[in-house]
């Protein structure tokens, strides 16, 4: 298993789903935990969660949208762990909705929360990324790959600008040492277990095209996936975008 002993990782969003496994993983690996979330009561649940398996971590209150906060995030953790070597840009406002009805609001709030938010964490903990020669992994959609993204093109919209500048990055800091990535997840997240209650049977029919016939655990499948991405294993992977979701989004 990969060791991150040592190690100092931040992870936005991971008061729940995807964000909270990431969490898990990157600390039953050995890796210091700055966690934070627009929910302090849902962020601290994730610290003791982890700190009952042996992990370390701080737990903090972060609405991406606000520059303040996280600069705070950045400043609270640096002044706690003394670095940081990953980075995990995983909080998003989601915009759903068909093209005709996305407020202004709705969007710019998906932009503030998502490529704005990604670019803010990457600049501030990008002198310590260097430092450490350390590795950056950002989130993507999976239905801006899929051949119908019906009633998904904002949240598409924004998703994908956070893939163009992951790819951006990747190049403009190799020099330095640091990996930049973007991970595609498909997960049993809050989001996915309520879309499964209100139309059970599209739910079904839907994971009926997954190669794998499930849908990814957010730990195991996930947080797991990433923890090998930021790992010594993965040192020559930068500018990618890993799929995680049972094959499905190669099926277009």
């Amino acid at each position: 298993m990969t060791d991150l002993s040592n190690k100092v990782a931040v992870i936005t969003g991971a008061g729940q789903g995807v964000g909270k496994g990431i969490a898990l993983a990157l600390a039953k690996a050995g890796a210091y935990v700055s966690i934070s979330g627009r929910t302090l009561s849902k962020v601290e649940d994730t610290l003791r969660e982890i700190e009952k398996s042996g992990g370390q971590g701080i737990a903090l209150e972060c609405e991406v949208t606000n520059l303040e906060h996280i600069e705070k995030c950045i400043e609270v953790t640096v002044e706690q762990f003394n670095s940081i070597d990953i980075l995990v840009n995983n909080a998003q406002i989601v915009p759903l909705g068909k093209v005709l009805d996305v407020t202004d609001e709705s969007f710019n709030l998906a932009w503030k929360s998502g490529p704005l938010a990604t670019h803010r964490f990457m600049k501030l903990s990008y002198p310590y990324l260097k430092e450490s020669s350390g590795s950056v992994v950002n989130l993507g959609t999976g239905a801006a790959i899929r051949p119908d993204p019906k009633g998904f093109g904002a949240y598409t919209a924004v998703k994908e600008a956070i893939r163009a500048l992951t790819r951006a990055a990747a190049v403009e800091w190799g020099i330095d040492g640091i990996r930049v990535n973007t991970i595609i997840p498909l997960a049993n997240s809050p989001g996915m277990e309520m879309w499964e209650k209100m139309v059970p049977e599209e739910a079904k029919a839907f994971k009926e095209t997954i190669p794998l016939a499930r849908i990814g655990d957010c730990e195991e499948d996930i947080g797991e996936a990433v923890v090998a991405l930021v790992g010594p294993q993965c040192k020559y992977i930068t500018g990618a975008t890993l799929t995680l979701d049972g094959g499905h989004a190669h099926l277009r």
